[in-house]
């Protein structure tokens, strides 16, 4: 049942990443064809809550989905299971949302 919660929340998290990582790469070709600085992107971040949600809900989309697939690697590579695969998935999980939250947080707060 776990692994049918985590196929769905896979998938979930991987509709949320299209259309965010769409965006990511468009403001990227903008800010770059643009010529923006780093000093004017972070003008334009800084202090906005829809920078933050936009970016926050990205990290927080890529941490799931990378965590439940590296998950699965390890499973059918290795043949690990149980607590041991458990704890290497929420392990993915933390550190990279929490290194994502910490690069939103640095380009979104003041």
């Amino acid at each position: 049942m776990l692994d049918i919660r985590l196929y769905i929340l896979q998938r979930l998290s991987a509709l949320i990443m299209m259309p965010l990582t769409l965006g990511h790469i468009g403001l990227m070709i903008y800010a770059v064809q643009g010529g923006l600085t780093t000093a004017e992107i972070l003008g334009r971040t800084q202090g906005s809550l829809w920078w933050l949600l936009f970016y926050g809900l990205f990290v927080l989309a890529v941490s799931v989905h990378a965590a439940i697939g590296l998950r699965v690697i390890l499973h059918e590579t290795l043949g690990i299971s149980g607590l041991s695969l458990s704890a290497f998935m929420w392990s993915v999980f933390l550190v990279l949302f929490f290194l994502g939250a910490r690069a939103v947080m640095a380009v979104t707060l003041l």
